[in-house]
C-alpha cells in the first residue's frame, strides 16, 4: 500500500523561535516520524500550504481538494491543525474510492509531550483499515469526518454528540 502524505501546516509542524516568542510553522514532520518509527510502506511527503488551520480559507481547500482528486494513489493522508479539520474533511467529502485520513497534533511534534507521533500511528492504523471515506484519527480513535467535533476544553475530539465546546 502507497501512502500519499499531503502536509497543511498546523500545530503538528509548528516551530518555537525563542528569539521570536512564537511559533511558525516548520518543515513537515510526518516523513521523518514514520521514516523514525520504522513504518513498513511507501510513501511520499507533499507540502501544500504551511498555515494555521483557523488561516486556511476557501482557496486553499480548494488546493488541497484539487491534490486529493488528482493523487493517483488510493491512501491518502493529510495532516491538519485541529481548529478547522472538520472543515476541511467536509470539503473532501465528495471524492470516491479513496481511503482519506485527517490527523494533527495538539502540541508541536517536535515537542517531547506531543501526540503527533501517535495520532501519525493511529491514521496509518486507519489507512489500512477503514473503507473509502473522509476520516480523521485524533485522541485514540478513528472517526467519520461528519460525526466528530474537536472539545477545546479537554483538549480532544470526540463523537459530535459529546463534544462540549
Amino acid at each position: 500500500m502507497f501512502i500519499q502524505i499531503f502536509t497543511t501546516g498546523g500545530t503538528f509542524d509548528k516551530v518555537y523561535f525563542d528569539a521570536l516568542s512564537d511559533y511558525q510553522i516548520g518543515e513537515p514532520q510526518a516523513g521523518e516520524l514514520l521514516q523514525q518509527a520504522r513504518i513498513n510502506g511507501e510513501f511520499a511527503v507533499q507540502s501544500l500550504v504551511k498555515k494555521d488551520s483557523l488561516e486556511l480559507n476557501d482557496a486553499d481547500r480548494e488546493l488541497i481538494h484539487a491534490a486529493v482528486s488528482a493523487c493517483p494513489h488510493r491512501h491518502i493522508l493529510i495532516t491538519h491543525g485541529t481548529d478547522t479539520m472538520t472543515v476541511t474533511a467536509a470539503a473532501l467529502a465528495d471524492i470516491d474510492d479513496k481511503v482519506i485520513v485527517l490527523t494533527g497534533a495538539m502540541q508541536p511534534a517536535r515537542f517531547r509531550d506531543s501526540d503527533a507521533l501517535f495520532n501519525l500511528g493511529l491514521a496509518i492504523g486507519a489507512l489500512n483499515t477503514c473503507p473509502p471515506g473522509v476520516w480523521i484519527a485524533m485522541s485514540g480513535r478513528i472517526f467519520a469526518a461528519d460525526g466528530v467535533s474537536k472539545n477545546r476544553i479537554a483538549g480532544r475530539f470526540e463523537p459530535s454528540s459529546e463534544a462540549e465546546g
